[in-house]
């Protein structure tokens, strides 16, 4: 049994995206942030410590392989965060995001695979400046690291998350007007999903947002 949360042009499931994945139509894009398997979540730093967050075990391992090679059947392209760290295809269309103020004891860069034949490209964008976008997310990504992502696929009209977290690719794309399929398996970050891309929605029509609708109970036969 998975939810299924409608906002506008975005279509958002609480699930696991291992079953709700292969029930969903195909799309222009996938553009995600899976878990590395490095554990990160479980470690918080001082300073996540010091916001509230709690240890969280689902950073400890990647996606089983065959997910990959699901989602590059339902999508035309994909651009996948932390892509180092899967056994993915060769590529030349590495994107990297280079944090100028990573303290030393982090990585300066973060790399995404992509399935687009491209010269590699880098992207400057510094921690700080996310701060104020922060909403508890240990992984959070910056949507100007997801924005900067979707402009190396302008005609994709429709995109994929499975893998949601806080809804970051979301908000970025109810930026661009893109349309959005989102799946999470946390409830917590589920909810926030709804939240800010509701909010985001809304500023692009200058609108206060709607009341995010009641989840629907959707059956899923697998």
């Amino acid at each position: 049994m998975a939810e299924k949360v409608v906002i506008g042009n975005a279509e958002l499931w609480l699930g696991d995206c291992r079953e709700v994945l292969c029930l969903l139509p195909a799309c222009d894009l996938a553009l995600t942030d899976p878990p590395y398997g490095i554990g990160f979540a479980a470690q918080p730093t001082k300073w996540q410590r010091r916001d509230g967050q709690q240890p969280e075990d689902w950073d400890n391992m990647t996606p089983p392989a065959w997910l990959f090679g699901l989602l590059a059947e339902k999508s035309t392209h994909q651009i996948i965060w932390g892509g180092n760290y899967y056994d993915l295809p060769r590529s030349r269309g590495w994107l990297s995001w280079y944090k100028p103020d990573s303290p030393p004891s982090m990585a300066s860069i973060e790399l995404a695979w992509t399935s687009m034949d491209m010269n590699a490209k880098m992207l400057s964008h510094s921690i700080s400046a996310t701060n104020t976008e922060r909403v508890g997310h240990p992984t959070q990504k910056p949507v100007r690291v997801m924005e900067w992502s979707l402009s190396f696929a302008k005609e994709a009209q429709t995109v994929l998350d499975p893998f949601m977290g806080s809804g970051t690719t979301g908000v970025a794309c109810a930026a661009l007007g893109k349309r959005f399929i989102g799946i999470e398996r946390e409830r917590r970050y589920f909810d926030l999903s709804c939240e800010r891309i509701a909010r985001a929605q809304a500023q692009g029509q200058l609108l206060p947002p709607e009341p995010v609708a009641a989840p629907e109970q959707q059956t899923m036969e697998l």
